[in-house]
């Protein structure tokens, strides 16, 4: 095992720890993204709301509805992308809001098909860590980027299980709770 003076002398550069935060829409993982922010951790957010303003910029109301292939294209793109910088990170641990995974079991979801890069991607981006969040009723709110209803978000969350376990993941179930004790169980799941 490598020593920190090891590491410092000899300039080895650990891997971040890179650590996924999914469930289904309005589960409260962008709020623990941001609570995790302001204790300072590294994190990279969400992109597919970033993802669905590009498209309606470009006059496409709903890119999941009308093209789910290119839109799940475009979010794989932007995911893989955000596991390379988790990686070449300086921080001990990174916190990813949703990872490669989530790609396909949202096209699980629609019952639409990928290609097999999909799950090249998956096997090639393998996160340390993966919490997920059960639907929580009580926060759950629809938007304009959010269009699911909660009963879908349920089928969602179960898409999620069975594709991160279908890549080996041990997945901890983050308890409902207030945003700041659902981070100290993240945290505390982390310094076991």
């Amino acid at each position: 095992m490598l020593n920190s003076d090891f590491c410092i002398q000899n300039k080895v550069r650990l891997k971040s720890k890179k650590i996924v935060i999914t469930g289904g829409p309005g589960t409260g993982k962008s709020s623990i993204i941001n609570e995790l922010i302001v204790r300072g951790y590294t994190c990279l957010e969400e992109i597919s709301r970033q993802v669905t303003l590009d498209a309606k910029k470009k006059g496409v109301d709903q890119l999941f509805l009308t093209n789910p292939l290119l839109f799940s294209e475009l979010l794989l793109d932007g995911r893989q992308q955000q596991y390379i910088e988790a990686d070449e990170s300086h921080a001990n641990m990174v916190f990813l809001d949703r990872g490669v995974p989530d790609v396909l079991a949202y096209m699980d979801f629609i019952g639409d098909s990928y290609p097999e890069r999909f799950i090249e991607a998956c096997k090639d981006s393998m996160y340390d860590f993966a919490f997920i969040l059960k639907p929580w009723q009580d926060i759950y709110i629809s938007d304009n980027e959010r269009y699911e209803s909660f009963e879908q978000a349920l089928e969602i969350h179960e898409h999620l299980l069975k594709t991160y376990q279908s890549y080996n993941y041990q997945l901890f179930d983050v308890p409902f709770d207030t945003v700041g004790k659902r981070v100290d169980y993240i945290l505390k799941v982390l310094n076991m």
